[in-house]
């Protein structure tokens, strides 16, 4: 079947969180509020985030998003508390798709006044179980750098498969060094 055949929900729904699509005019400010507040660490992981985005930048960065989940290329969700929370809370995705297999990579990132409350961990696994059952994904990766520990810990409590570390497979977020990249996936 043709992808964008696919019928794809645009939000889900786990019992504390509602991951939605970026397709809501003015979702730059929110995420652009919540990299603002996670700034220093994003910057520490994300090549992406190296210089603080303007909201323009962040508004075209997530209309690119709603485009790309359209055109079932990658599916981007911004993270929300069910309790009626306005502030983001992170954002997680399924990308790099081959649709041939099928198979993706996941991603995520978490707003740091959030972290430690286990919303990434249950965003992460609702989006897997989606990508795993909904989409029929046969492979499902995470990569993130050896050092990172808290975004290691995610796959690690979700039962994703350790793989192995790509050494000196990648640059640091900003560019000075190389790193070692940790390789975890769950089958379908």
């Amino acid at each position: 079947m043709n992808p964008l055949l696919l019928d794809i929900p645009l939000q889900l729904e786990t019992e504390r969180l509602i991951l939605r699509a970026p397709l809501l005019t003015g979702d730059g400010e929110i995420v652009n509020q919540a990299i603002r507040e996670s700034f220093s660490e994003l910057k520490e992981w994300l090549s992406l985030f190296q210089q603080l985005p303007t909201i323009e930048e962040t508004e075209i960065m997530l209309r690119n998003a709603h485009i790309n989940f359209l055109k079932r290329e990658s599916f981007r969700f911004l993270i929300f508390n069910k309790a009626g929370g306005k502030d983001l809370i992170g954002t997680t995705s399924l990308h790099g798709i081959d649709w041939n297999i099928p198979k993706c990579e996941m991603g995520y990132w978490i707003n740091t006044k959030y972290s430690g409350n286990g919303y990434m961990t249950e965003a992460v696994k609702a989006l897997a179980n989606f990508g795993l059952y909904h989409l029929e994904f046969k492979r499902l990766e995470i990569r993130c750098e050896s050092t990172n520990v808290k975004s290691r810990y995610i796959p690690e409590k979700l039962g994703f498969i350790f793989e192995g570390t790509l050494r000196n497979e990648d640059l640091s977020a900003d560019g000075s060094k190389l790193t070692d990249t940790c390789i975890y996936s769950k089958i379908n």
